[in-house]
């Protein structure tokens, strides 16, 4: 699999938030395929309750 570059910008308080945020990423980016991504994306930004339900089963 190929692999490309990006260079992009993270909303954070702090550097070190978004670093996390990036690793947090990554690692969703290379778990997860892409219609995969999309779908989770699209619960997220327009499914508030499956967000809640979510956020609630990892504990935050």
């Amino acid at each position: 699999m190929k692999k490309y570059s990006y260079e992009l910008e993270i909303a954070a308080n702090q550097e070190s938030e978004a670093e996390t945020k990036i690793k947090a990423l990554t690692v969703l980016a290379s778990k997860l395929s892409a219609p995969e991504l999309e779908k989770l994306a699209h619960i997220v930004k327009h499914d508030p309750v499956k967000t809640a339900m979510a956020k609630s089963a990892l504990g935050v």
